[in-house]
């Protein structure tokens, strides 16, 4: 048990105790903040964060182009900021290695638990993972052989007993992300690469337009745009 744990069920009971001594309406008040306040020692790290988030975009492509590239993991590092490295171990096992909060590495293997060819795989953490993520991607022909609607969740979980951190750094913002890693998968294979600003020069940028590129790099800023604008924009897409 954690310090904090302790320290909340001590002073909570402490507290408590005092209170019951006292035999009066702030003695009640007293007894009954210490009673929650050890409740909640013993709770800690009990409760785990869950976060699901899912998206769909239309691509250019056929169910049969989309499904290969994904059903291959290592190729996800391309369209997926966050991840570092994906090593495939099996026919149904992965390793995969992210970027976590303050640069950290965060590590967790996966195994795919269901799939159909061309049209849906799912996947989820294996035990010892430093993070539970499990997800399902969905690829159909839409209408009028118009290309391939992908479909996307991805659901991030603390691990029991464990800290939240790292589930609430991946949930952050997590639809906006999900939603621009499937734009580079479409930039992919539409165009065969991804359009990227890094390594070119610009001219001199306001603030407004500075904070609006580190928002969302891939997204040219309108004319007049506030930052208020951007992320309300940001907010409906995502």
């Amino acid at each position: 048990m954690s310090t904090q744990r302790w320290g909340a069920l001590i002073g909570g009971g402490a507290l408590a105790i005092y209170g019951i001594s006292r035999r009066s309406p702030l003695g009640i008040a007293l007894a009954a903040g210490g009673g929650t306040l050890a409740l909640l020692g013993t709770r800690r790290n009990n409760t785990s964060l869950d976060t699901s988030t899912s998206t769909t975009l239309l691509i250019n492509c056929t169910p049969y182009d989309a499904y290969k590239f994904w059903r291959d993991f290592e190729n996800l590092p391309r369209i997926m900021n966050r991840l570092q490295n994906v090593s495939v171990l099996d026919e149904r096992r992965s390793r995969w290695v992210a970027l976590g909060p303050m640069g950290r590495e965060i590590h967790w293997e996966a195994e795919i638990t269901e799939e159909r060819e061309n049209e849906m795989i799912a996947w989820r953490s294996l035990p010892g993972s430093d993070l539970q993520v499990d997800g399902r991607v969905e690829f159909r022909e839409a209408p009028a052989g118009r290309g391939t609607l992908v479909s996307a969740q991805l659901q991030y979980r603390s691990i029991p007993g464990g800290s939240t951190a790292i589930a609430k750094f991946f949930s952050k913002a997590a639809n906006f992300a999900i939603r621009q890693d499937l734009r580079r998968l479409e930039a992919l294979l539409e165009a065969g690469e991804i359009p990227t600003i890094e390594g070119q020069s610009h001219g001199p940028r306001d603030i407004v337009t500075g904070v609006l590129r580190l928002a969302d790099p891939t997204r040219p800023r309108a004319p007049r745009e506030t930052i208020k604008d951007a992320f309300t924009t940001r907010r409906s897409i995502a």
